[in-house]
């Protein structure tokens, strides 16, 4: 039997959102409230992530001050992002594309630079980097291949499924897995904060503190699950199931490629909190991922766990 992390390891989980707006660019709320919000709703750490253009003036926010070490275990803590933009995606559209980690000197678009190129710059200065929204704007499979260096796809986007229906990301990121790409997976509440757009989807990243540096290399290394509510407690693997332990849930699903038999689902009244799985059905799948869903209709899902290869 395998342990798969994050469920094992050293360290805990911390809850946190790595997308958020505030004032700084088109947000409803200044830095300091927006980081209240979150602190007070029991979060431990969140990215301030506003639009990097240039009707902005290119904010990098310097949420440093928010930072405490008081109250829950570990405080409260920020790490520094933004959300990049430049032209053009195939349909014309201004890339979106999240960057968590930046340096607080990050230089302001350079002539000439597209979307691609600018996200590269972001990770090569040591961001985490994130397909913003798929869904929501139309990125396209060909578009997203052009980010192949990215860290994660976000397969849920709160404010996306409440303003516009088109918060799931997961059509695009099983497309990739399905090419062999590498892709971790991110739940985000893209909060603005003029509507009821908060607190609705967010990771827990297992790190041995709450330190903006353990956090941004546990979430590098895909120590960490999304959630809008549930709790993946432990997965295992062994040659013939996949076991799983959770909060009250009323299935859980296994996915992997697609095909009729690369879907297992268990349910029980509300009340599942361990099952255990056959890999058969998966076939010959190379990878798989895992969703609890509860009564409410609220999902948590893994990162994708590839089977074979490098």
């Amino acid at each position: 039997m395998t342990d798969l992390a994050p469920f094992a390891g050293p360290g805990r989980f911390w809850k946190g959102n790595v997308h958020t707006h505030s004032t700084r660019s088109d947000g409803a709320l200044p830095v300091e409230t927006v980081c209240a919000r979150y602190r007070d709703a029991g979060y431990d750490f969140l990215s301030i992530t506003d639009h990097f253009m240039e009707r902005f003036d290119w904010p990098v926010v310097d949420t440093r001050g928010e930072r405490s070490s008081n109250g829950r275990s570990g405080g409260f803590t920020t790490i520094i992002g933004a959300e990049l933009h430049a032209p053009a995606t195939s349909h014309g559209e201004r890339w979106h594309i999240l960057a968590v980690g930046l340096p607080l000197d990050f230089a302001r678009n350079l002539p000439g630079e597209d979307g691609p190129a600018l996200a590269l710059r972001a990770s090569q200065a040591g961001a985490f980097v994130g397909i913003a929204h798929p869904a929501w704007y139309g990125l396209t499979t060909a578009d997203a291949r052009t980010l192949h260096f990215a860290d994660a796809v976000e397969v849920y986007n709160h404010t996306s499924q409440v303003r516009t229906d088109r918060g799931d990301g997961w059509y695009l990121l099983d497309a990739l897995l399905n090419e062999g790409a590498r892709h971790t997976a991110i739940a985000v509440d893209d909060a603005h904060f003029h509507c009821d757009d908060g607190f609705g989807g967010w990771i827990n990243v297992r790190a041995e503190s709450c330190e903006p540096e353990a956090l941004l290399a546990a979430m590098k290394a895909g120590r960490f699950y999304s959630s809008q509510g549930p709790e993946i407690r432990e997965v295992t693997l062994t040659p013939d199931t996949i076991e799983i332990a959770c909060s009250p849930a009323r299935a859980v699903i296994a996915v992997g490629r697609a095909s009729k038999s690369s879907q297992v689902v268990t349910e029980a009244g509300g009340e599942v909190t361990r099952a255990v799985l056959p890999r058969e059905p998966l076939g010959a799948s190379p990878w798989l991922r895992l969703a609890v869903v509860d009564a409410a209709g609220r999902r948590a899902w893994t990162n994708p766990i590839w089977l074979a290869g490098p």
